[in-house]
């Protein structure tokens, strides 16, 4: 069996072509305002940094403004909270982003809640998860609707299907479950605490690998023509799949890396468009 790629990289470069041109039009419509995503990072972890670097290029890539807001590793709760609330007030800023992890100090849930709904384009905060699941207008967390996009734009039947999603996260397992079960599929929640994990993923024709372990989900417990959408990334370029092992059986598989991550920040950089052509 030859699989399909299902290709990132090449999805986020066409997707950030028609963001280019409708940030164009939006600048043309304002006398040249631009939207701004705001990113805070609070702290000095070196992946953190990285990513939010990542971000910021995107933005200019497609005439975009990056705002950075670097905290101290010693910021309280209440000091963060502060300045959430000062870009809220921003009519500048459509788009806030609050780099995860945060130090063990501070409440991250209460600080992802305080971003106005409006702006959460990364859809962290309770009320967007809520709105997604109910299919009410929302945001949807980054990588789950970047995935969907993925899944979307390659043509995958998902009405019908057995799709198991092996992660419990907020911020991925299960928003990409919600959103799953919008698009009509049979879904499957499970974790790395679940009983008879291999059989229940070698019942899946959708594999969502997102529990955070390198090569957790074992490329034998898939069974043949699945579609294999790995969401991990860890050292050596290595997903939660055993990707090698199943390449050969799969209809089809998100590569890692040029799978699920690019998908990650163009979806961030679309949201932050849709709440600017919004607010403008």
């Amino acid at each position: 069996m030859t699989a399909r790629v299902l290709d990132g990289k090449a999805l986020s470069r066409k997707m950030e072509a028609e963001l280019s041109a409708r940030v164009a039009e939006i600048k043309s419509r304002t006398g040249g305002c631009s939207p701004i995503l705001a990113t805070i990072l609070v702290g000095d972890d070196p992946s953190s940094a990285t990513y939010v670097k990542m971000k910021g290029n995107a933005c200019r890539r497609i005439g975009m403004e990056s705002l950075t807001v670097e905290l101290a590793q010693t910021t309280s709760t209440e000091e963060l909270l502060a300045q959430i609330d000062s870009l809220n007030a921003d009519p500048l800023v459509q788009g806030i982003l609050l780099q995860h992890p945060v130090p063990a100090q501070i409440d991250e849930r209460q600080c992802f809640d305080r971003i106005a709904l409006a702006k959460d384009v990364d859809g962290v905060t309770v009320l967007g998860f809520g709105a997604m699941a109910m299919g009410l207008p929302a945001f949807g967390s980054a990588t789950p609707a970047g995935i969907m996009r993925l899944l979307q734009h390659h043509g995958v039947g998902i009405e019908g299907r057995h799709a198991v999603v092996v992660g419990r996260s907020p911020i991925l397992g299960k928003p990409i479950a919600m959103m799953l079960l919008n698009a009509n599929a049979t879904v499957t929640i499970c974790h790395s605490k679940t009983e008879g994990l291999a059989d229940l993923i070698g019942q899946a024709d959708i594999v969502i690998g997102a529990v955070g372990k390198p090569e957790f989900i074992k490329g034998c417990w898939i069974k043949e023509g699945a579609v294999v959408v790995d969401a991990g990334y860890h050292p050596g370029g290595i997903g939660d799949i055993e990707l090698p092992a199943v390449i050969d059986r799969c209809s089809a598989y998100t590569p890692v890396p040029g799978g699920v991550g690019p998908m990650t920040i163009a979806t961030l950089m679309e949201q932050t468009v849709c709440a600017a052509e919004k607010h403008f």
